[in-house]
């Protein structure tokens, strides 16, 4: 069983910042993909950001030179450092994992959910 924590997501105004992170527990032995999607009101989940062994990092069009992903290997922990913020960057943001556990099966695992509002 793997199990995510998201931090507390928050209310900021236009042009702040706001930091989430993802911390993952359970039998982990590889962490392969971690990635952050959101979901504003009445819109379909979209994929935020990616990091990805051996492959780096993606963003949607929407947030490149705004949002910065990152991870803690040590901690099985990714992080989503959201600057510049605009108001339709309101929305649920919810992080992804998937990896290897420790008895070589896959997994899946999803934080649950940090509301996000960006007033304008």
């Amino acid at each position: 069983q793997v199990q995510l924590v998201e931090s507390v997501g928050g209310l900021v105004q236009a042009g702040g910042s706001l930091r989430l992170s993802c911390a993952a527990s359970g039998t982990i032995f590889s962490v392969d993909v971690m990635e952050w999607y959101r979901q504003a009101p009445e819109k379909q989940r979209e994929l935020v950001a990616r990091i990805a062994s051996g492959v780096g990092t993606n963003y949607v069009d929407s947030v490149k030179g705004r949002f910065t992903i990152s991870r803690n290997n040590a901690e099985n922990a990714v992080y989503l450092q959201m600057n510049s913020l605009k108001p339709d960057d309101t929305g649920t943001y919810y992080c992804h994992l998937g990896g290897v556990t420790t008895s070589r099966g896959v997994f899946h695992a999803w934080g649950q959910g940090t509301l996000v509002t960006v007033s304008s």
